[in-house]
């Protein structure tokens, strides 16, 4: 598993963001996606240590393609600058929860949570988060979560949820926009040779999350 390589391509693409350039280095865009995945699988294989639930996930099914999608987009650039994986039990289209990994120069991070949820599996994971208050914030509010999720959602609405009380105590975890929480770390996280077993320190607790989520999301699937 050699890290630098993903890090040289990926600032490489970054600085020569067309196909002309693309198309010349294809052998050093295949190295590098090998070498992601590599890592994803070093990955998955700590993670069902803890959660068989993903033991036999393989690493190309978790990967995203580099080909960005400009047609609705100003940024006409063809070529995504950083790799993806989400390791999911049930695979990366699933509403289920998993783990996802993002390597991008100046801007890594491990996450997980429940991105763009269908409107009426979102209402119900609101819900349950208000009818379970106290065991959701034993998780979030628990040091050792904090310390990698310090926050829950990545926008959020101005008031109250329709149906919910304006002036209710932890009106913060429903004005949220989807149950999703971040860890960004340094590019060296991933070159450091401890990586995998911080990576798995992470995600145990990420675990708690999303066993919360997958609880009620689980049965619309």
């Amino acid at each position: 598993m050699n890290i630098p390589v993903i890090f040289n391509f990926l600032e490489s693409l970054d600085a020569n963001n067309n196909r002309e350039w693309f198309n010349s280095h294809r052998e050093q865009y295949e190295q590098a996606r090998e070498e992601f995945e590599k890592l994803l699988t070093a990955i998955i294989s700590r993670i069902s240590l803890f959660d068989e639930s993903i033991r036999g996930v393989e690493a190309k099914d978790c990967t995203y393609r580099i080909y960005r999608d400009t047609r609705f987009s100003l940024d006409k650039t063809p070529y995504k600058t950083h790799f993806g994986g989400y390791i999911n039990a049930r695979g990366k289209k699933s509403d289920h929860c998993g783990y996802y990994v993002h390597i991008e120069p100046g801007k890594c991070l491990l996450a997980g949570g429940s991105y763009c949820l269908p409107p009426n599996i979102f209402k119900a994971v609101r819900q349950a988060v208000y009818d379970n208050m106290d065991e959701f914030r034993s998780i979030v509010e628990d040091p050792q979560f904090k310390q990698y999720f310090p926050v829950i959602g990545d926008s959020f609405l101005k008031t109250a949820p329709k149906g919910f009380p304006k002036d209710y105590e932890h009106l913060q975890y429903l004005k949220c926009k989807e149950y999703t929480c971040c860890y960004y770390v340094s590019d060296d996280f991933f070159r450091s040779p401890d990586s995998l077993k911080h990576i798995s320190d992470v995600f145990k607790q990420l675990k708690r999350f999303a066993d919360f989520l997958n609880y009620t999301i689980d049965d619309f699937e």
